[in-house]
């Protein structure tokens, strides 16, 4: 029989209590081999420690009103980091993953991995001081970044498209560790962000989800029986090298022809609106360069009903669809989030990519996923990274 010495069970009990939100003595028995008076001196022990808390009486079934317990949201905090392509975000949480500050950066050429330390150590510090803060109140920095990564050893190792050429074997958890003075713990920015997810729609209990984020390329993670799937390599964008056609183009002379991001991507979106331009489709863009068309003005001219530019959005995302409806015939997912600046971009991508997917959906309408772009949206990366630290951590 576990007893209340054992750390990794009361590790496990503060988890079922954070997953839960509020819970009885009673409700832990079920979930744990303890006797009701081993569970009664562990719960009083992480009372006095401070890492939980009682929150009320719940309702009776005939005897006493049973206890009910909480944990403490300021009994320890977490800072929850995203770097990607377009911008970064860093974001300090409490153990409720609650939002107590939140800034992000625009990832130009200047935003070299020392630059962006140097921008995170400094505003750590100011988000501690504001609130009154010690490093030593803080569990950890949790990261979530474009891969390819090596995460047991923290490093970013090459990924493409930066606009900085500097992010090449970036040790990006000693930099952090070594600035801040608290642990830091890397994985890719999709699994970050499916775990922030599913941690926000815990009440839902979903067991198998798929992650979409479609932006500078496509990412994707899977989650299945509550877990992340993580294969023999860290390939969260291989998703976009998925063949949706055969001969078909390919995204700046790399990657397989016909791969779905040649057809769904930030890139690909402003290539062929470029070529719409230059053989002389009208549009609200039409008196700029079709060079210096980037995302930022296919979104403002989006926002304005152009219709040239809607046209290329929805099919941007129609492919994005039939890619979907590839992942979801594979996985069967009960869950599919959507994120990612081209979701973002308006509702229409987000709808036509549905509307698309379901038609191509085996068995549609009787295997029927939910569809979602998430609770936490824009947020998704940072604070999934944050659940990710709080998930690591031993509970000492």
């Amino acid at each position: 029989m576990m007893t209340h010495s054992n750390p990794s069970i009361k590790k496990q009990v503060y988890d079922r209590i954070s997953y839960l939100g509020t819970v009885s003595k009673a409700d832990l028995l079920n979930d744990f081999p303890l006797t009701s008076s081993s569970m009664t001196r562990l719960l009083e022990e992480m009372t006095h420690q401070g890492m939980i808390v009682v929150s009320g009486l719940g309702h009776s079934t005939g005897g006493r009103k049973p206890i009910l317990f909480q944990t403490n949201p300021t009994y320890r905090f977490l800072f929850g980091l995203e770097i990607s392509r377009i911008y970064s975000v860093l974001g300090l949480y409490d153990l409720h993953l609650n939002s107590l500050s939140l800034t992000r950066w625009k990832m130009d050429a200047e935003m070299t991995p020392n630059q962006l330390v140097d921008s995170i150590t400094s505003t750590a510090k100011r988000f501690l001081d504001e609130h009154g803060l010690s490093p030593e109140d803080v569990l950890g920095i949790g990261i979530g970044a474009v891969g390819p990564l090596d995460s047991r050893k923290g490093v970013i190792l090459e990924p493409e498209l930066f606009p900085s050429p500097a992010w090449k074997h970036v040790p990006i958890c000693a930099m952090l560790e070594e600035r801040l003075g608290f642990p830091a713990s890397l994985d890719n920015g999709a699994n970050t962000a499916l775990i922030g997810e599913h941690w926000a729609l815990r009440s839902e209990t979903i067991e198998h989800a798929l992650y979409v984020h479609a932006g500078v390329n496509i990412r994707s993670a899977v989650m299945s029986g509550g877990r992340i799937l993580r294969g023999a390599a860290d390939t969260e964008g291989a998703v976009g090298q998925m063949i949706i056609q055969a001969n078909g183009p390919r995204l700046r002379n790399r990657g397989n022809y016909g791969a779905l991001e040649a057809f769904v991507s930030v890139p690909a979106l402003e290539e062929r609106v470029r070529t719409q331009l230059k053989i002389g489709r009208s549009s609200i863009l039409s008196d700029i360069a079709p060079e210096l068309v980037n995302f930022a003005t296919l979104v403002d001219a989006l926002t304005k009903g152009d219709p040239l530019v809607k046209e290329e959005f929805t099919e941007t995302a129609a492919y994005l669809g039939i890619g979907l409806a590839n992942l979801i015939n594979a996985l069967h997912p009960e869950c599919v989030i959507l994120g990612g600046p081209l979701i973002s971009a308006h509702p229409l991508v987000f709808d036509s990519a549905v509307e698309i997917a379901k038609k191509n959906t085996y068995h549609y309408p009787e295997y029927n996923p939910v569809f979602t772009q998430g609770l936490l949206t824009d947020e998704a990366v940072a604070t999934g990274a944050a659940v990710m630290m709080m998930q690591r951590w031993s509970g000492d």
